[in-house]
C-alpha cells in the first residue's frame, strides 16, 4: 500500500523530486560553477547561510531582476513570486526608484544629517499610517530593536510579550517558543549565552485568555506582534481578536507595537489602519524604500511624548538606538519616491484583484484534486498550507510544516518558471503581475497536484 502524506503519494512525490534536482542541475552549469567558486571563501558557499536552505541542489544566481520577473545566470527567466520575501513586494527596480537612486548618487550616499527627503517621507508616513512621530533604521530587524528598547524606557518595565511562531527578524528577545505549554528558548539560536526566558513571554496567538494571564504581572513593556503571522505559514487573527486584545494590552499598561513588515500586503496603511488596531508603535521594513535597505519605525503622539521625555531625562551619551548609516539620503530618496509613485492606492487595488484571482485558482486546484490543503490570503499575500483549514496558532501552522514536501513544490515550480518564497508556501504579486502570470501558475500548480495525487 503507497503512504500518504497530507494526501499525496509519497513514493511518487520522491520520485517527482529527484527527476527535478537532476532536470534543474543539468541545465544551469554556470550557476553550479559560481557555486563551487563560492564554496572557497563563502560560508556555506552562499553570502548568507539560509541562501543555501532552497529546494535547489546548489544556489540559483540571478543575473538581473526588474518588475516580476528575475533572470538567471544561465539565461532562464522566472515570475517571481517570491519577490525577495516581501523585500521587492511592489516589483524589482522600480523605475522611479531606480531614477531617484541615480539622481541621488549624484549628489551624494551619506553625510549623518537630514535631507529635505526626511521631512516629506515623514509627513507621508503619518498621513498613511496614523503615527505621530517616526524615526528610521536600515532593517525592519533593527526597528524592532529600537522599539523595544523605547518602550522599555518608556514604562520602566523590562519585559516583552510575543506569539508563539512569530516572525520578527533577527532580534534576539523573540526567540522563545511554547514546548507542551512552557516557554522554551529556541534551539536554533546560536550564540546564545543567557536565558531569553527571563525577558520575554510568549503566548497563543488568537488565545485571549493567555495573553491577559501573561499581562497580568504588570511587568510587560510591549507586546510585539505582526497584525497576521506570516513566516511560519499564515495564521489570521480571529474576528474580535485584536479589538479584545488591545482592550487587554492597554488594561495592563503595556505598549503593543505592531510589526507590519509582511502586512504591509493588507493596504497602503498596513493592516492596523485598514482594519482600524490601535497600535501604539509600529514597524515597517523591506518594501518601503522599494527594496533599498531601510525601515521605519512610528510613534503615536502620547507614546512619542513619552519617549522624548524618557530621552531628555536621561543622562547624556549614545543610547545604543541606531547606527550611522541609519536614515542615509540615498534610502531616503528611495523611500521617498517608493511612497509617492510606487505604494500608490492604484497599485494596491491591481495587486489584492491579481491575489483574490490566484486565491481562487489554488483552491479550485486543490479541491479538483481532493487534496486536503487550505488556501489563506490578506491583501496580495498568499498562502496555501497542507491541512483541510486554516491553523489557528503558531502551534498548529509549526504541526504542519513539512520542509520535504515544500522542496518538492518549489522545485517543481523553479523548473517551470514560476519562483516562489522558500521555508513556506507564500506567494505575493506586484504592481508588474499580469492575469497571464496568474493564469499560467494555477495551471502549472494543477499539473503538479495531478503528478502528486498520482
Amino acid at each position: 500500500m503507497q503512504a500518504i502524506r497530507y494526501g499525496v503519494n509519497w513514493a511518487q512525490a520522491q520520485a517527482l523530486y529527484q527527476r527535478e534536482r537532476t532536470d534543474f542541475a543539468t541545465r544551469r552549469p554556470r550557476s553550479r560553477a559560481l557555486s563551487q567558486q563560492a564554496a572557497e571563501h563563502l560560508l556555506f558557499g552562499v553570502p548568507l547561510h539560509w541562501m543555501d536552505d532552497w529546494s535547489t541542489p546548489f544556489a540559483l544566481y540571478v543575473e538581473s531582476a526588474k518588475g516580476a520577473s528575475i533572470r538567471d545566470v544561465d539565461g532562464f527567466s522566472y515570475t517571481d513570486f517570491c519577490l525577495g520575501d516581501t523585500g521587492a513586494m511592489f516589483g524589482h527596480a522600480p523605475q522611479a526608484v531606480a531614477d531617484a537612486i541615480a539622481a541621488q548618487c549624484a549628489k551624494g550616499f551619506t553625510t549623518m544629517l537630514p535631507s529635505a527627503d526626511a521631512a516629506w517621507v515623514a509627513n507621508e508616513l503619518s498621513r498613511r499610517f496614523g503615527m505621530d512621530k517616526w524615526q528610521f533604521a536600515l532593517s525592519a530587524s533593527d526597528a524592532n530593536r529600537y522599539a523595544i528598547r523605547w518602550a522599555r524606557a518608556i514604562t520602566g518595565r523590562d519585559k516583552i510579550l510575543v506569539f508563539n511562531g512569530c516572525y520578527h527578524g533577527t532580534v534576539d528577545d523573540v526567540f522563545v517558543d511554547l514546548e507542551d505549554g512552557l516557554p522554551v528558548q529556541r534551539a536554533s539560536l546560536l550564540g546564545q549565552v543567557y536565558d531569553l526566558t527571563c525577558h520575554t513571554r510568549v503566548v497563543e496567538f488568537n488565545d485571549l485568555a493567555a495573553l491577559e494571564s501573561a499581562l497580568a504581572h504588570g511587568d510587560v513593556a510591549c507586546v510585539l506582534a505582526e497584525p497576521a503571522m506570516t513566516n511560519i505559514g499564515m495564521v489570521l487573527p480571529k474576528p474580535g481578536f485584536w479589538k479584545a486584545a488591545s482592550d487587554i494590552i492597554r488594561r495592563h499598561g503595556a505598549l503593543l507595537l505592531m510589526d507590519e513588515t509582511h502586512t504591509i500586503s493588507s493596504g497602503p496603511g498596513g493592516y492596523a489602519v485598514a482594519e482600524g488596531v490601535p497600535a501604539d508603535m509600529l514597524v515597517v521594513g523591506k518594501p518601503v524604500a522599494g527594496g533599498v535597505p531601510c525601515a521605519v519605525y512610528g510613534f503615536s503622539a502620547d507614546t512619542a511624548a513619552k519617549a522624548e521625555a524618557a530621552k531628555r531625562a536621561a543622562p547624556p551619551g549614545h543610547s545604543g538606538i541606531g547606527t550611522t548609516l541609519t536614515a542615509n539620503m540615498l534610502a531616503l530618496a528611495a523611500m521617498r519616491a517608493n511612497l509617492e509613485q510606487v505604494m500608490t492606492d492604484a497599485a494596491y487595488a491591481h495587486m489584492f484583484r491579481l491575489a483574490q484571482m490566484l486565491e481562487e485558482g489554488l483552491r479550485a486546484a486543490i479541491a479538483r484534486h481532493d487534496l486536503p490543503w487550505c488556501v489563506t490570503r490578506i491583501g496580495a499575500r498568499t498562502e496555501f498550507q497542507f491541512c483541510p483549514r486554516p491553523p489557528q496558532n503558531g502551534s498548529e501552522a509549526e504541526a504542519i510544516l513539512d520542509g520535504e514536501l515544500e522542496h518538492i513544490v518549489h522545485l517543481y515550480l523553479l523548473n517551470r518558471g514560476l519562483l516562489i518564497t522558500p521555508f513556506h508556501n507564500m506567494m505575493l504579486v506586484c504592481p508588474e503581475t499580469t492575469e497571464t502570470d496568474i493564469t499560467r501558475f494555477v495551471d502549472v500548480f494543477d499539473s503538479l497536484l495531478a503528478q502528486l495525487k498520482g
